[in-house]
């Protein structure tokens, strides 16, 4: 049987074409036609910064062939950063438990019977002796712990513990390391106290969609984490925020957050990725765990349209092997936590960790500690129209 190929258009190194097969004999008296089109992702794989990005746009990324998806996070990550270049951040809870917030799946929620128990917050010579551990094990930024993780819905009322934690901001900071919080809800004022302590960033998740949001949190609403993000941003921190996959969403639910991140004023400076670990005790105690591809699809698409950010492994991390983190770090993730534990919950041991560095090829990223501003190997481009493109 004879057919004809036609050439359609071309697309960076694929060319899409068209095979048309005669339909005599055919039921149907229309021809019959196979389009092989270049991988959408591809198509948005530019490198270029953009806050106008369409739920649809990011969507047909996501939705993208795996390998292709693959290997345009891969090339996007190589134009923007080093890609053996990994950075290293230790998690301590200064202050664990008894928080008054309902998020379905964390543990330290007063809400629900779990194993954690609340505690005071640490105190000084605790925080400097682990910071002090982790600037000698190779960690170059403290999340959530130094990252004064405090399980608190806010700072309301919590005069002298905010004012401890500034004093470790600043002890931390002359150590030469970057420092991170998360201390729940921020107000302007302590936004800009935290940012004349010297703090580097400041950790607030999403945590999923909007439209999905009412099913995993109520006592704190959306538009708080926006506002708590708002502060942030103009007191000069870095914004270090992003979500959680496994909490029963839908792809549509993963898509939307990532719009609302990407289509900030300016996007996070790092984006974390966690894979729920569910905890006994919790609403979602009996939640499947992600699969490793569901993970690189989020990376990847994380990478295309957010390419200066940092995009971290996150939580749930510890539930995959070298080679499926191997897969994350070529997508374009390029930052983990370490040491044992991640505030409650299990994290890969630090030399499990080492030995994959070594396995892999990967370096520690060193600290950053200029005014702000993050170290880009390429000069930043801005697009502030979106162009469509048909296949």
């Amino acid at each position: 049987m004879a057919f004809r190929l036609r050439t359609a258009r071309a697309f960076g190194n694929f060319t899409a074409l068209r095979v048309v097969f005669p339909t005599r004999g055919l039921v149907s008296a229309a021809p019959v036609e196979t389009i092989r089109s270049a991988a959408i992702a591809g198509l948005h794989a530019t490198g270029n910064i953009r806050n106008d990005w369409t739920r649809e746009e990011i969507k047909s990324i996501y939705d993208s062939p795996l390998m292709d998806l693959l290997f345009y996070g891969a090339k996007v990550h190589r134009e923007n950063h080093d890609p053996r270049a990994v950075q290293q951040c230790t998690l301590l809870s200064i202050k664990t438990g008894g928080c008054t917030e309902d998020c379905s799946y964390c543990p330290q929620s007063s809400k629900y019977k779990t194993p954690v128990k609340a505690q005071k917050l640490m105190d000084t010579d605790e925080v400097l002796v682990a910071a002090k551990k982790a600037k000698e094990a190779g960690s170059t930024r403290l999340v959530q712990g130094f990252c004064m993780g405090a399980a608190w819905r806010d700072l309301n009322g919590r005069k002298s513990n905010f004012s401890k934690i500034l004093g470790y901001v600043k002890e931390i900071r002359s150590m030469d390391m970057e420092v991170c919080c998360t201390l729940g809800m921020l107000d302007a004022g302590q936004a800009k106290a935290l940012k004349e302590a010297g703090l580097t960033a400041y950790n607030h998740n999403l945590d999923t969609s909007r439209e999905y949001y009412p099913k995993i949190i109520t006592t704190r609403s959306y538009d708080e984490r926006l506002t708590t993000i708002a502060n942030v941003r103009e007191a000069g921190i870095h914004v270090c925020s992003g979500g959680i996959i496994g909490l029963g969403e839908k792809p549509e639910d993963r898509v939307s957050m990532l719009h609302t991140l990407s289509t900030m004023p300016k996007h996070p400076e790092s984006v974390p990725i966690n894979a729920l670990l569910a905890v006994e005790g919790t609403p979602l105690e009996k939640q499947e765990p992600v699969s490793i591809w569901e993970m690189v699809r989020m990376i990847a698409t994380a990478r295309i349209i957010m390419p200066k950010s940092m995009v971290r492994l996150s939580a749930g991390r510890v539930r995959f092997s070298q080679p499926e983190q191997a897969l994350c770090f070529f997508a374009g993730a390029n930052s983990i936590f370490t040491g044992d534990t991640l505030l409650t919950t299990p994290n890969n041991a630090f030399s499990e960790d080492q030995e994959m560095f070594r396995t892999l090829g990967l370096v520690a990223k060193p600290a950053n500690l200029g005014e702000n501003e993050p170290t880009l190997p390429i000069e930043e481009k801005t697009v502030t129209n979106s162009s469509s493109v048909s296949i």
